[in-house]
């Protein structure tokens, strides 16, 4: 077994030292603390290292409100490919849709699925504040964009078919009826 350097197979590698020794004694200076369950404060780290930190409470606002309209952003998109997923399949006779929708559609649905994890990397800041203003925005999103409830409109034979879909995800309704 040439190139072995010891009976355990390591080599020359050494093993490091564990971070701390488990007798109440705090890490190195240089590591940051991390949380890993649920507390409520403006001193978060979210997203990014030092933001908002310990900038004040201004900053942990401005977070949050940031946080928020990226989660109702997310709902909104999500309204957005599935509008231009319908408008797709109406222009082609045979149910295909053009290049342009299903690039449209691909965008669409990358956008999304990046706002949803930069959420998610948030809510892992074990914020109860961000994660509140992530439910929110998620909310409040579905409500503004795919709730269909939109004052002032008037409701046709057209939003009765509508309305007989689950939730608007194109499922027919179990009653047999077209929708």
């Amino acid at each position: 077994m040439k190139g072995m350097a010891g009976a355990d197979g390591m080599g020359s590698m050494a093993m490091a030292p564990p971070l701390g020794d488990h007798a109440g004694k705090t890490a190195p200076p240089h590591m940051s603390m991390t949380h890993m369950s649920f507390f409520l404060g403006d001193r978060a780290v979210v997203l990014f290292p030092g933001w908002p930190g310990a900038r004040g409470a201004g900053a942990y606002l401005l977070c949050l409100l940031f946080v928020l309209a990226l989660a109702a952003l997310t709902e909104a998109l999500a309204a957005v490919s599935r509008c231009v997923a319908r408008r797709g399949r109406g222009e082609g006779g045979d149910g295909s849709a053009p290049a342009s929708s299903a690039a449209l559609l691909t965008a669409a649905h990358a956008a999304r699925m990046g706002m949803a994890y930069l959420v998610m990397l948030a809510v892992m800041s074990f914020n109860a504040g961000v994660f509140l203003a992530a439910v929110t925005g998620h909310a409040l999103g579905f409500l503004l964009a795919r709730s269909r409830v939109h004052p002032g409109t008037a409701r046709g034979s057209g939003a009765a078919a509508r309305d007989r879909e689950l939730g608007g995800l194109g499922i027919p309704p179990s009653d047999g009826s077209k929708p």
